[in-house]
């Protein structure tokens, strides 16, 4: 047996995802080293492996080195949403700012199959998308009479600027329905909860989503997904939660601001440097978070700074700024939302999507002569979904489009926080979620005034000025 340290890949091209999850495992005991175990390994015996440990005995973090390359297509952005839920997996998705949606490429509900409602919806659908290609080419006309190129601004880079433009303001148009493609990689324990999420899942869409994909996945890894069904329990949770918040009569009004703090650590600032003291030193956490808050102000900044101030463009902060984090309760439109959802370290609990909460106006739609039309659109899709709602309230979803606001409960450490604000107020950012991380950090910033200046956000704008600039009004 060679003592020469190796690394090297196991090839996905000639070893199946179930062999490569045993030959890990059996390391553990076994003197071989990996490729002499994958070598005595077949596929057959892989599943028999699996078979006993991990779904006999429970041993699924072996599932966790089995990972699969899912390509989901013509699925709605709607349904998307349950498969982005998945928090130990990577996701790449259509995007609204790169694409143009054709008329049909909508997603058809069979909640509404036979129904009166199904042609509404159809219809309904039908003109927010052949409005959404009208006003493309409308607010692509607009932008090219009223803005100059820049100095030094090649033709191309002037084009992608306007185009982005104008698909940032047209895509409020596009409703929850709209189709979508997803490539989505994923180990097979993550996907196992995955599954049972989708099957259990209230849209019928999605269920038949996760058995495609679970038919998909057993080509690859027979074993370790085939057990993956639906869950009473949590079936039956939602439906009992649901009819208890209707017989306590909440009205559910709009609150007067639309991102309101509901938590924040009173000394999660000397939380984290107690930590890190512990990390780097021989303390015990009460000693160390005790020592803390007896240091002046000066000194707790200073020890700040040598945990932060060093911090470069591309730099990770250690893992003890978790040890503090902020919880809010956000109203955003559903575009926003969209690109919120990615930030899957964060705690997340959306708000069914309705029509109640109103709906945005982009001021660029206004400028380009089409908010009393836009506006109109809106006010139709909003009955309609009132319609559809009578009939399911889940599914009526489907008709509302991305410029309608959505509640969404949120609770973040600060690593996860400087994260989202860092990347979400770059300029190159969409404005919607650009005014959520500018809020955000404003929050944040005023609660942790010795980490303040480490959170600061992209500085060109704020909150304010992104609300006034961006939209005509938000309803």
């Amino acid at each position: 047996m060679s003592l020469t340290r190796t690394i090297y890949l196991l090839d996905p091209k000639k070893l199946s995802p179930e062999t490569i999850a045993v030959t890990f495992a059996k390391t553990s005991r076994s003197p071989q080293s990996f490729i002499e175990i994958a070598n005595e390994l077949s596929e057959e015996k892989s599943a028999d492996f699996n078979e006993k440990w991990v779904v006999g005995y429970g041993h699924s973090s072996v599932a966790e080195h089995a990972v699969l390359h899912i390509a989901v297509e013509n699925v709605s952005r709607l349904a998307i949403e349950c498969l982005e839920s998945n928090r130990l997996a990577s996701y790449t998705e259509k995007s609204s700012r790169y694409q143009v949606w054709g008329t049909e490429h909508f997603y058809q509900p069979e909640e509404f199959s036979g129904r009166a409602q199904e042609k509404l919806y159809a219809e309904t659908c039908q003109r927010l998308f052949v409005n959404y290609e009208k006003a493309v080419s409308v607010v692509q006309a607009y932008l090219e009479k009223t803005f100059a190129q820049h100095e030094n601004e090649s033709a191309g880079a002037f084009k992608t600027r306007l185009r982005t433009q104008c698909m940032d303001a047209c895509r409020y148009y596009l409703p929850a329905g709209a189709l979508a493609n997803l490539g989505m990689t994923i180990n097979a324990r993550a996907l196992e909860h995955a599954i049972c999420k989708m099957l259990s899942h209230p849209l019928g869409e999605v269920r038949r989503i996760g058995l495609e994909i679970k038919q998909v996945a057993r080509e690859n890894v027979p074993t370790l997904v085939k057990y993956a069904d639906r869950n009473e329990c949590d079936v039956q949770t939602m439906r009992d939660l649901i009819e208890f918040g209707n017989n306590l009569e909440l009205t559910g009004a709009q609150d007067e601001d639309w991102l309101s703090v509901v938590e924040a650590d009173q000394h999660g600032e000397e939380r984290i440097l107690a930590a890190l003291l512990v990390r780097f030193g021989e303390s015990s956490f009460r000693q160390a978070f005790d020592a803390v808050l007896r240091l002046p102000p000066a000194e707790k900044s200073k020890l700040a700074g040598y945990f932060l101030s060093r911090l470069g463009e591309h730099d990770i902060p250690l893992r003890e700024l978790e040890y503090a984090g902020i919880m809010v309760d956000l109203v955003l439109d559903q575009g926003a939302y969209f690109e919120l959802k990615r930030h899957r370290m964060m705690t997340q609990t959306p708000q069914r999507f309705s029509a109640r909460l109103g709906y945005a106006i982009p001021r660029l739609l206004d400028e380009a002569g089409l908010r009393e039309e836009f506006c109109a659109d809106m006010r139709e899709a909003a009955r309609v979904y009132a319609e559809l709602a009578q009939v399911d309230a889940e599914a009526a979803a489907y008709v509302l489009p991305n410029a309608f606001n959505r509640r969404v409960l949120l609770e973040m450490n600060l690593r996860s926080a400087r994260h989202f604000i860092k990347l979400r107020s770059a300029p190159n950012a969409h404005f919607a979620i650009r005014r959520v991380a500018q809020r955000l950090a404003d929050e944040v910033r005023a609660r942790y005034p010795l980490f303040a200046e480490y959170f600061a956000p992209d500085n060109h704008e704020d909150w304010k000025t992104l609300t006034n600039e961006f939209f005509a009004t938000l309803e």
